[in-house]
């Protein structure tokens, strides 16, 4: 993972073409970048990063903000129940405890 103004940017190697490509993952708009070494890699990731602001800006647009890492949960009144009683069964507050079956059913 890497990191730049906000911005997180996951990276996958293409071994076919020898080449490392990313997409920035925390917000909707779309950046990705590319490069066959770390260092043009890394510069590509910061140039597109920068090139996206740049065209908000010439837009008279604001960028996407980053994720804030808030998430929302409706639930009925059983589900909350169900959820406080796991939590408390798993010794953990309900934070914690959800933000441990995210991340498992997740793979994060």
């Amino acid at each position: 993972m890497m990191e730049y103004k906000g911005c997180l940017g996951r990276v996958e190697f293409d071994a076919a073409a020898n080449l490392f490509h990313g997409e920035v993952i925390n917000i909707r708009d779309v950046i990705t970048f590319q490069g066959r070494s770390v260092e043009e890699l890394r510069q590509a990731f910061e140039d597109s990063v920068e090139d996206y602001l740049a065209f908000c800006a010439e837009r008279g647009e604001a960028p996407e903000p980053p994720f804030s890492g808030r998430f929302t949960l409706q639930l009925s009144p059983e589900e909350h129940r169900r959820v406080l009683l796991a939590a408390e069964k798993a010794g953990k507050d309900v934070q914690t405890w959800v933000t441990e079956v995210l991340e498992q059913a997740t793979g994060g």
